[in-house]
């Protein structure tokens, strides 16, 4: 039985603070429901609420309305520089990458596309919507377009590597780099939400970008929308 001199909520926070300490959960991990938890202690479900509140006055866990509490995760530290690779980023950062394709299509320039890759409004472009992970938990979800006439056979490449960078380097680019770079903090919406494990009107950090190769003429037209608080900017020179 427990100490009845102490108050039963604060034991409950002790024991979830082990847990987390020893690692029963990990950072980005969704803890047990309300009721899971009642049902482990023994308690009603106000007392879990508050043993939680305190966990979360702490730092230690946060809650997504509808979803849930969380262990909070370390916030990715992510150079933003003339070199800038998601894969590369990640390691240094000791979290392990991964990328999961979400759609690959044909279309047509939109004016601003079309500005800041310098071609013509309405020159085919293909546009790869893609979702990045860290740790196996959603971090950004990115959209890039690309001159078709200027960058034959990348949709295959891209179909084949899943990388932007193998990609390249398959059809003749063997580096580009980051010319311009606009971060803008903007609110999720629905579909953003649900990829990223968020809830609409989270906060999320956009960087619009433009790649050049070799030749300085533009490769990529990219924007990228990072989960804010699992991603740490950093701008280099």
């Amino acid at each position: 039985m427990r100490n009845t001199g102490t108050a039963l909520w604060l034991s409950i926070a002790s024991d979830l603070r082990d847990d987390l300490s020893e690692g029963r959960y990990g950072p980005g991990d969704k803890l047990p429901t309300e009721a899971q938890l009642a049902e482990r202690f023994g308690v009603n479900r106000h007392t879990i609420r508050h043993a939680l509140s305190a966990l979360v006055e702490d730092g230690l866990v946060r809650t997504r309305r509808g979803a849930g509490v969380f262990v909070t995760a370390r916030p990715t530290e992510y150079p933003i520089g003339k070199r800038v690779r998601f894969t590369e980023n990640l390691l240094k950062a000791g979290r392990m990458p991964a990328k999961r394709t979400l759609s690959l299509e044909i279309r047509l320039a939109t004016d601003g596309e079309a500005r800041a890759l310098g071609i013509a409004l309405g020159d085919p472009v293909l546009a790869y919507h893609g979702l990045s992970l860290a740790d196996g938990q959603p971090v950004a979800l990115a959209e890039s377009v690309f001159p078709l006439e200027r960058l034959s056979g990348l949709e295959h490449a891209l179909r084949e590597a899943d990388s932007v960078t193998l990609a390249l380097k398959k059809i003749g680019v063997a580096d580009y780099t980051r010319a311009s770079t606009r971060v803008t903090a903007v609110l999720a919406n629905a579909t953003q939400a649900l990829h990223l494990h968020l809830r609409e009107g989270d906060p999320l950090l956009r960087t619009t970008s433009v790649n050049v190769d070799q030749d300085h003429l533009p490769v990529e037209y990219g924007r990228t929308w990072f989960a804010g608080d699992r991603v740490t900017l950093t701008l280099e020179a």
